[in-house]
């Protein structure tokens, strides 16, 4: 309520200021308008704005479109002036004989531009494409400009994204959080609550348009996120005809494949894709070494553990959606989407046991060999419906929507422990793990014009979110030689989740001061569960969510940019946190979810600056605090023995994810983009970041540490079809609540020839020429163990991409049909 009251009033407040400005200079008057695409409507960012006198031609002042395609040009001498407005790709308007009166405002009506009438193949853009934009609540990152990640995978891609980093194996944090809300096509998917290192590894680059990164979401976005979101836009294209690409990649470690079509006809479109990918058997050798402490028995423990894993992905995806505009003001979308991936790992390990009593004397020494396998195999399809209603208002929108994701997973984990020397089974296990997760939204948002620059919006959401996980496990018998049910391991799980949500947010000016947007969001959630190996079954309550949001936003002259946000988010524990299966496919280091764990809540102040130096010249600076409650984190606990149903472990350890206690951040982010001279483009994103971990599991095991993150980019455009590259990323050694997770460092080149007047190219990368294996030193400790790992994990790789881009797009303006009455009518 306190929360509440403070939104409210803050922007009581406002709307005072607001009402109370009377303007600046009283001999002035201004002139606005709208810039939109003349077939789709759609509004044209960027648009130049020139207001030159009527009668010498002379140049008196201008502007740009926002991105809802409105401007304002202010500050205008009474008299009649001339207006033009340009674009690129589309021809230039020019208005004439546009009366400017003393304190007026002068509405031009919506203005009407036309592409330049070319095929695809005709198509010259002279200005420089932006790699990386900053609106005022997202960046996007452009992934098709990009050249090394050309013939990679998608976290490939995100690498390259300010704010967003990836160790070696593809685990991604979003300002030093791993709770990421990801999104594809604006739409959640399934897939991404499995396990998201493996799914960024079956998306081909080849088939991603750009990357919105959300680090302060408003109350508009769902409230899941601690770290914020990411949404994934696969390409496609609006544009009448048709047109596509394809892409081929052949490497040493990866290869795949995309194919994108898209056509348009008069009000109805059609985009359809496919693409699939395959990650190479690599190896991967480790040693380990843990010591353990029993304070009972006064007795202390070496494991030693020496062997190789392997690991090879696939992944594959399909899409089809449609786009039908009827009677001008409504529209229909439809898709449906459907992706797979599968991971399969295994290997051998040595391991040796040593226990020793208090004063260090051997007691004994078990050497053994165990051989494991695992394979995961997930498919989904995601299904996506949507109506909009436009009016004849500009920015006046309703919108209804519904989507369906429905995911299945399987998973296969099976190991086999050989005493050593004797070479003799001695204990195994099988196990299979089925699971299904299906998820629906349905939305309705509605924004509303309520005066000059003020705007209202309002929105209605339902999730249904349904878990189910069957875990059968055989346990093996070396009397009986053969395998029997177990009871103790094989659980099955059955949880249910609905979240209601309402939001509300206004966007308006405080004089000429700043831009407001303030937001209030509303989420109750209710859960039902059950797990079959609970010894009670507790009933969870249900719970609201209050998500207030401010941003404040001052644009300086047509350069600059600072603004300012808050956010309150919610990070709620997915199926791979909630699955209770054990796999004891190792059997001294066994992993489970924890079906317990409850929501994490957190709070995120940010600030940015941003300057726009021309040319293509840039520069932003991002400063931000986070506080989160109930953090989740990995943890890792030791036990002498342990005892799961039958089955006793002895010197093992199990790893979970808990809710830690609390997490502070505090970091900076700069990112520049600049150009030494015009073929060559320099871009480096700098992270620092200080994290503060208050363990309220292992009370006076609290962490801080200080945590950077440094990349840069190299681009060098030797002829107009020629262009190298160098990417070269840094990622310091990382903090958490048990350990020290190691650094690392890499490296790629890539350079691109085109060919085909521009239609087709080939891209040759390489990853790490140098260098055959990333080493990562891994050390976790707590209060009765210490665990230090060395892992050389293969990273060199050579790749070799062809791509080639076809089609036809018209911009001509359509005759109108004999007889076509009015089109304006409503539904």
């Amino acid at each position: 309520m306190r929360n509440l009251l403070l939104t409210l009033s803050v922007l009581f407040c406002c709307n005072i200021l607001f009402a109370q400005h009377t303007g600046g200079k009283q001999d002035v008057g201004k002139i606005s308008g709208r810039v939109t695409d003349a077939a789709s409507h759609d509004p044209l960012e960027y648009a130049t704005i020139t207001v030159l006198d009527s009668f010498s031609n002379k140049t008196i002042t201008g502007s740009t479109s926002a991105k809802d395609g409105h401007f304002t040009v202010e500050d205008i001498s009474a008299g009649r002036y001339r207006v033009t407005i340009e674009c690129i790709g589309y021809k230039p308007a020019t208005l004439s004989g546009i009366e400017v009166t003393k304190n007026g405002n002068t509405t031009l009506k919506n203005i009407l531009l036309y592409k330049e009438a070319q095929s695809l193949a005709e198509v010259t853009v002279t200005a420089r494409p932006k790699l990386v934009e900053n609106k005022i609540d997202k960046m996007i990152f452009n992934a098709e400009k990009d050249i090394t990640s050309a013939g990679g995978v998608a976290a490939d891609v995100l690498k390259k994204v300010p704010q967003v980093s990836i160790d070696v194996d593809g685990n991604v944090q979003l300002a030093g959080n791993g709770g990421i809300r990801f999104l594809i096509n604006g739409r959640p998917s399934t897939a991404f609550g499995s396990d998201i290192a493996d799914v960024l590894q079956s998306i081909p680059a080849s088939q991603i348009k750009s990357i919105e990164v959300i680090t302060n979401p408003g109350a508009r976005y769902d409230a899941q996120g601690m770290g914020g979101i990411i949404n994934i836009i696969l390409k496609s294209s609006k544009a009448k005809g048709y047109n596509g690409n394809l892409s081929l990649t052949a490497g040493t470690r990866a290869e795949n494949g995309s194919f994108n079509f898209n056509a348009r006809k008069d009000n109805f479109s059609v985009n359809a894709f496919v693409g699939g990918n395959a990650r190479l058997k690599v190896n991967t050798p480790y040693t380990s070494a843990r010591n353990s402490i029993d304070t009972v028995s006064k007795t202390t423990a070496t494991l030693l553990q020496d062997g190789n894993t392997n690991v090879k992905r696939k992944g594959a995806e399909a899409g089809l959606g449609i786009d039908w505009t009827w009677k001008k003001y409504n529209s229909i979308a439809a898709s449906v989407n459907y992706n797979m991936y599968g991971v399969e790992n295994g290997g051998a390990v040595n391991q040796l046991q040593q226990l020793f009593d208090a004063n260090s004397n051997p007691l004994a020494n078990i050497a053994t060999l165990n051989n494991r396998n695992t394979k995961n195999n997930f498919h989904g399809t995601d299904i996506a419906l949507n109506y909009k209603r436009t009016f004849a208002r500009d920015d006046q929108e309703l919108s209804l929507s519904a989507n369906t994701s429905l995911g299945h997973s399987h998973i296969n984990a099976n190991n086999l422990q050989y005493a050593m020397p004797q070479d003799s089974l001695m204990s195994g296990t099988m196990n299979t793990n089925p699971g299904k997760e299906y998820q629906t939204q349905i939305a309705l948002d509605y924004s509303q014009p309520i005066a000059k620059k003020v705007m209202l919006g309002l929105g209605l959401k339902t999730t249904f979110l349904d878990i189910a996980s069957d875990a059968d496990v055989l346990g093996y018998y070396p009397v009986q030689k053969a395998y029997y049910y177990d009871s103790s391991l094989s659980n099955n799980l059955d949880y249910h989740q609905k979240v209601y949500a309402a939001y509300a947010e206004l966007s308006f000016p405080v004089a000429h001061l700043f831009d407001v947007k303030v937001g209030s969001r509303y989420e109750r959630t209710e859960t039902s569960s059950y797990y079959s190996n609970a010894q009670k079954q507790v009933a969870t309550p249900a719970y609201g969510t209050f998500v207030p949001s401010i941003f404040l936003s001052k644009q300086i002259g047509e350069r600059q940019h600072v603004k300012l946000s808050y956010s309150k988010r919610i990070e709620r524990p997915d199926y791979g946190d909630l699955n209770p299966f054990i796999n004891t496919s190792d059997p001294k280091n066994i992993t489970a979810g924890n079906p317990y764990l409850k929501p994490e809540i957190g709070h995120r102040v940010e600030a940015g600056y941003s300057y726009d130096f021309g040319k293509g010249n840039s520069v932003s600076l991002t400063a931000f605090y986070r506080h989160n409650m109930n953090d989740i984190q990995p943890y890792v606990t030791y036990y002498p023995s342990l005892q799961v149903g039958d089955t006793t472990y002895y010197n093992v350890s199990v790893s979970t994810r808990e809710n830690v206690g609390v997490e502070d951040n505090t970091g900076v982010n700069i990112f520049a983009d600049v150009f030494p001279v015009s073929k060559l483009e320099f871009r480096s994103n700098l992270s620092f970041y200080h994290r503060k971990i208050d363990n309220q599991i292992d009370v006076g095991q609290s962490r801080t540490s200080f945590n950077y993150r440094i990349n840069a980019n190299v681009t060098y455009e030797f002829a107009s079809t020629l262009t190298a590259e160098f990417f070269g990323n840094f990622n310091s050694a990382r903090n958490e609540v048990q350990g020290k997770y190691p650094s690392f460092a890499t490296y790629s080149f890539a350079v691109r020839k085109m060919f085909w007047n521009k239609k087709g190219s080939l891209a040759l990368s390489a990853n790490n020429p140098f260098s055959e294996y990333v080493t990562q030193r891994t050390e976790l400790y707590g209060s009765n163990f210490t665990t230090t790992s060395i892992r050389k994990i293969p990273y060199r790789s050579v790749s070799l991409n062809f791509t080639w881009k076809f089609g036809s797009l018209v911009f001509k303006k359509e005759k109108e049909k004999e007889g076509q009455g009015d089109d304006n009518g409503g539904i």
